[in-house]
This record gives structure tokens, C-alpha cells and sequence, in this order.
């Protein structure tokens, strides 16, 4: 079935729809992997997007249940050069187009989407809507204008506590969109894990008296959730804190940093990041729009960015902190960082 992409500037890509046969608005974005569109499609740090992947070929291994990164898909809208149709892999379980079906996502093939990544890359990413209609942009602009990811947080954080057995320290996780493959790597490090819900307060998060707190990834701006700040900075100074992306931002707002939105973000499994205390640069999987743009006092950088100079990871001189932009745990993407989580280890009690 015919379907196009209209961005809010105006622009057009016409292509065929596939999965499920429903207009959906969201914030247009790309990534840069060759593999892992399962990770990307469950990773609660793209809701409210529609996710443009720039390898053309997407869906030659299927789908598999062991791979996913949440439950369910969390896109508003995937966005391929090419879907194939017959995968080929001996853990396929499930096919693209199948999948997205199953979980009401709408996909569009065949449009060019190198010339929407060059796009989104000179203009910035920019809210769009992938319609079966026959409707331009001034038909459609209302709705466009009304999308919002201002709650994105609150959507994808668990509902309730819950507590997962292990023998060494135990982390305190403020889940606001955790990946599994974070969980994973704590549980490899056998670490006794309570994971809770974004609302959570400290003073509830204090009685369970944790060796670490850990601050989740998670979709959005960082600035829409003060609460959460406010809460945070009960916690600062009487439990060590580290975090992964919006945990980082998230910190850097409580210890008084700013955050700000990038022009398209960085996502995808190859952007290179220096470690300033080893002098070693790392390939790292990411997945962002905003970034810390001011440190906090007493705090200093422990990561940057190689290709544009980013902050990509702090620690505070005085108190236990350290955070980090990227994401060591991957999923998909290299294994370069997994070292962070024995950082991380290491601030525990």
C-alpha cells in the first residue's frame, strides 16, 4: 500500500507501508548501525520516534525472542531503505513486517533514505508523520504540532518495584527506560538488583539501603522530569550514584550542569569516544538527542566525544559519581565499554 513520510518542514518521501496499516506522528530520527534493528525497535530510549535506519538492507535475520531490549517495541514508526522479506538465520523466530504487525508499528520501504538522513542531519531532526492518506502538509500540520514525547519517561519505567536475587553489592536502579542488556551485565557481575519505578522517592529508595544507586537511560528531555531531579539530590552524598544517559543528564541538572538538545543526536553502534583517564578511544553504541553542555562545579569530564567533542562522561571530585553519555552495555553494537560496568562496581559501598 502507498504510503509517504511528511516532515513537519514541508518535505515529502513517498513510499509502500508494511507491519501495521496505521498513520503514526512522532520525531523523525536516524541511526547509523548495520545490524541490531531488533535492540533498536526495544529500546525504550526511542519513544515517540520514528526511527529511519541508514543500512539499506533491514530484516535479513528476522526476529528472534531472546534479543529484545524490552518487552515490546517502543517506535512510533520504522522507516527502511529495503525490508526483506525471506530472512535467513537459525535463530529467526518471526519475521520483520510479522513483528511490527503483532505490535500495531507502522513501517515505510522503498523511499531514499540516505536523502532523509542528509536531510535530518542539515535541517535536525524535526516531528513527521507516516500517512496512507492522500493529504499535504497544511492537511496534517495540526496534528503534527500537537505531538508531544513530554511523558515519554513515564511510559516506559516499570510500574512497580521488584527485586532480582544475586550475591555481591546491591544496586539501586531508578529505571526510566532501562535496557535489559543493563540488567544483564549487573546480573553477570552478580550484583543483587532493586529495580524502581521513575516516581520512586528517596527516602523510599533509602530503606532498601543500597551499595550504589543507578540512574537508566531513558527517552526524552531531561528537563521535563524535576521531580525526579529533586529527588536525586536527596541522594547525592549519601549513596554513590552512577548512571547511562539520561541517568548522566540527568545527574548533571542535580549537581547544577545544563543539558541541551543536540542538532540529530547520536545514535547507532560506531561512534568513537576517547576515555581521557586511559588515553584509549572506544567504539560505542549510542542512542541520544540531548547532551551535558556545562558541568557542574567540582565535576570534570572522564569521556569525550571524537567526532564533535561532546561530553560523554563525568565525575564528581568530591562525592562518589560517575556517569557516562554512551551505552558500555551495547545491544546491539561493540563490546569496547563493558568495562564501565566494572567502574561502576568499583563506586559501591
Amino acid at each position: 500500500m502507498k504510503a509517504k513520510l511528511i516532515l513537519e518542514n514541508g518535505m515529502v518521501f513517498e513510499g509502500k507501508a508494511f507491519g501495521y496499516l496505521k498513520d503514526s506522528i512522532g520525531e523523525v530520527v536516524f541511526t547509523t548501525g548495520m545490524t541490531g534493528y531488533q535492540e533498536v525497535l526495544t529500546d525504550p530510549s526511542y519513544y515517540g520516534q520514528i526511527v529511519t535506519m541508514t543500512y539499506p538492507l533491514v530484516g535479513n535475520y528476522g526476529i528472534n525472542l531472546e534479543d529484545m531490549e524490552s518487552k515490546s517495541p517502543k517506535v512510533r514508526g520504522f522507516i527502511v531503505r529495503e525490508k526483506c522479506n525471506h530472512p535467513n538465520n537459525f535463530r529467526c523466530e518471526i519475521n520483520l513486517e510479522d513483528y511490527l504487525k503483532q505490535n500495531k508499528i507502522i513501517g515505510l520501504e522503498g523511499i531514499d533514505t540516505r536523502a532523509l538522513t542528509k536531510v535530518l542531519r542539515n535541517h535536525g531532526t524535526m516531528k513527521g508523520i507516516i500517512t496512507l492518506e492522500d493529504v499535504t502538509l497544511e492537511e496534517v500540520k495540526d496534528r503534527i504540532a500537537l505531538f508531544t514525547n513530554k511523558k515519554a519517561v513515564s511510559m516506559v519505567s516499570t510500574e512497580k518495584k521488584y527485586e532480582i536475587d544475586g550475591t555481591g553489592k546491591h544496586v539501586a536502579i531508578i529505571d526510566f527506560g532501562i535496557k535489559e542488556n543493563i540488567i544483564r551485565n549487573f546480573k553477570d557481575r552478580n550484583c543483587k538488583l532493586t529495580i524502581f519505578p521513575m516516581k520512586v522517592t528517596a527516602e523510599e529508595l533509602l530503606k532498601v539501603n543500597p551499595d550504589l544507586v543507578f540512574l537508566s537511560n531513558g527517552p526524552g528531555d531531561p528537563e521535563d522530569l524535576p521531580d525526579v531531579i529533586e529527588n536525586i539530590k536527596k541522594l547525592a552524598g549519601k549513596k554513590p550514584l552512577v548512571g547511562i544517559c539520561l541517568g548522566h543528564q540527568l545527574l548533571a541538572l542535580t549537581l547544577g550542569g545544563k543539558t541541551t538538545k543536540l542538532k540529530f543526536g547520536h545514535r547507532g553502534c560506531n561512534h568513537p569516544v576517547k576515555d581521557l583517564e586511559e588515553n584509549k578511544v572506544h567504539i560505542t553504541s549510542q542512542n541520544h538527542g540531548y547532551v551535558v553542555e556545562t558541568l557542574p562545579e567540582d565535576v570534570v569530564a572522564t569521556h569525550i566525544n571524537i567526532n564533535d567533542g561532546t561530553i560523554e562522561g563525568m565525575k564528581h571530585t568530591k562525592l562518589p559519581i560517575f556517569s557516562v553519555q554512551f551505552h558500555p552495555e551495547a545491544a546491539a553494537g561493540p563490546q569496547d565499554s563493558e568495562y564501565i560496568f566494572d567502574k561502576f562496581i568499583k563506586y559501591a559501598l
